[in-house]
């Protein structure tokens, strides 16, 4: 089967190495990286809005299909947050590590239940920037907030989100058991029934 070279909407490692894994046989990944494209600034105010901003983008200036993700954790007890603004929680020259401690602060004096959170993703897939018909697909994993990073794998808040099924945080799954786990993993595999129900 010839795999379509499709343009994934991102600069992330760690989101190119799992979409990869989950769609790598449908599609031929190239980052926008690699294309020179720099990202479209992330407007918008839900996930769903920002993955088709950033998915349309990529397509216009590339010329090619474009897959776009747009994901973050929402906390309870934070109102959501925080949510869309996840990768700059800490600022705009945030990192993991910033963003982590950033949230461990916040939740310094929260215990229990109200540590509730979950991660959310919203995928996208357009022919082409002007697709009148995108396919939308999202997931959702729910977890809670631990009181400490722990784990090497994964990225993000991966050290502290904490699946109370597993009793593990998501950066102690190896990456097949977190796809088959995560709000990407499930978002990524609506994508392909939508793919394969065109």
């Amino acid at each position: 089967m010839t795999r379509t070279r499709v343009v994934l909407a991102s600069d992330n490692a760690g989101k190119l190495r799992e979409f990869d894994a989950l769609l790598g046989e449908y599609f031929q990944l190239a980052p926008q990286s690699d294309l020179g494209i720099v990202g479209a600034d992330e407007t918008g105010a839900t996930f769903e809005e920002n993955a088709l901003l950033k998915a349309r983008h990529a397509a216009a200036e590339s010329g090619l299909p474009a897959i776009a993700d747009d994901s973050g954790l929402e906390v309870d007890a934070l109102d959501g947050a925080p949510g869309v603004r996840s990768a700059r929680y800490a600022g705009a020259d945030g990192n993991d590590a910033a963003n982590n401690r950033k949230l461990l602060e916040a939740l310094a004096d929260v215990e229990g239940a109200a540590r509730r959170a979950r991660f959310r993703a919203v995928v996208v897939y357009v022919e082409n920037a002007d697709d009148p018909r995108p396919l939308i697909a999202a997931g959702s994993w729910e977890g809670f907030i631990a009181h400490s990073p722990q784990g090497t794998n994964g990225f993000g808040y991966d050290p502290l989100f904490f699946d109370a099924k597993d009793r593990k945080r998501s950066a102690e799954l190896d990456p097949a058991e977190k796809n088959r786990r995560s709000h990407r993993g499930k978002a990524v595999r609506a994508l392909r029934a939508l793919l394969e129900a065109r």
